[in-house]
């Protein structure tokens, strides 16, 4: 039996397998609101046979956003406007569907990708940016505004209210983006956290106001749905966050109640220098499972589903997670069920798309029709 299609308990949520659809930011909302296109690309994953669905990295506050594109959940009619998204997957899809819950820091305030992804100036329509040290992202950037006790507080309380938005919204799963270089992985590397304060300085220190907001969210959202922690594992730059670091933050999510850790890397400097190659993070979620207990979602460049299987069964994951390699193949989790001789879930009107040799995918028996 393949293991990347057997199941797997988080809290009270069972997923039926172990592929998990990343969050990815669309740059398409409008006045950080949902738009067709949302219902469109989250609508067309919901049918990936995948086993949870993310909702991208979703800001708490407008000026979270990373580009005036990017969703948010700061209010009753971003709320609503998920809601309309959410409610069409459900009508369709047995999906499980989470929200990544995020902040972006110094690097907020920037244009869209195809449009170059540099950071808007104001007097262009950007706003200004925050972060935990008035150090720009990258030379030549206007710095952030140093956050002070009130704004610390003010994003904590944003936090907290996104999550009990998510639990209006029935969603099953919140993750807390810790990674990529937005403000909650700017408190924890030393390359972005200049403060002399109680929340820079030491590890302990610069883990704080993260592990004070993941306290704050799992306090609002219901005990028995899970939450996660996307974190990079390092950052690729000499002197800066590294997997010894991660470790013993994700012990201390584990004494919080976190339910798994998302292991990527990389994000919070252009300095940063990345050997990408097939599963190149993979060596991080493993190790950081190992020591911690913690179950961990593995990602970056995994493709193929022997090597999705591979990584589950060798216990270097309990969960894969793909991004791009969705977009590219929106049916990826079928195909790797057939190569594996595992089942997905699909809409009783797929239920015939299957080729006659795999009759069996869905489980189903499918009787009549012309």
């Amino acid at each position: 039996m393949s293991v990347l299609f057997s199941p797997i308990a988080l809290r009270n949520l069972v997923l039926p397998n172990r592929i998990v659809v990343s969050p990815m930011c669309q740059y398409s909302a409008e006045q950080g609101l949902a738009t067709d296109w949302h219902i469109m690309h989250l609508g067309a994953l919901a049918m990936s046979g995948a086993a949870m669905l993310f909702i991208e990295a979703t800001a708490v506050e407008s000026a979270g956003r990373i580009t005036p594109g990017c969703l948010g959940i700061w209010d009753e009619d971003r709320q609503a406007a998920i809601a309309r998204v959410v409610a069409a997957i459900r009508r369709y899809s047995n999906i499980r569907v989470a929200v990544q819950l995020a902040h972006a820091g110094r690097k907020a305030s920037s244009d869209v990708p195809w449009e170059g992804g540099q950071q808007i100036p104001i007097a262009k329509g950007g706003w200004e940016a925050v972060a935990p040290s008035a150090v720009p992202h990258k030379e030549g950037e206007l710095p952030p505004r140093e956050l002070d006790a009130a704004g610390l507080e003010r994003i904590r309380k944003s936090f907290a209210a996104a999550a009990r938005r998510a639990a209006a919204l029935g969603l099953d799963a919140i993750e807390i983006h810790s990674a990529h270089g937005y403000l909650l992985h700017e408190f924890l590397s030393p390359v972005s956290n200049r403060r002399t304060d109680e929340y820079g300085g030491s590890l302990a220190n610069r883990m704080r106001y993260p592990l004070e907001v993941f306290e704050t969210v799992r306090a609002a959202f219901p005990a028995d749905k899970p939450m996660g922690v996307r974190l990079s594992a390092t950052d690729w730059v000499e002197g800066g966050w590294d997997l010894e670091q991660s470790v013993a933050y994700a012990i201390e999510l584990k004494k919080r109640g976190a339910d798994w850790i998302d292991v990527s890397s990389g994000g919070v400097s252009p300095l940063q220098k990345i050997p990408v190659t097939p599963g190149y993070q993979v060596p991080f979620a493993k190790a950081i499972r190992a020591a911690t207990g913690l179950p961990t979602v593995a990602v970056g460049l995994i493709t193929e589903p022997q090597q999705a299987e591979e990584i589950i069964a060798r216990g270097e994951a309990d969960m894969v997670a793909l991004a791009r390699g969705m977009l590219y193949d929106p049916r990826w989790a079928w195909h790797a069920a057939a190569k594996l001789g595992g089942q997905v879930s699909a809409p009783p009107p797929y239920w015939r798309a299957p080729p006659r040799e795999q009759k069996d995918l869905f489980g189903e028996i499918i009787n009549g029709g012309r």
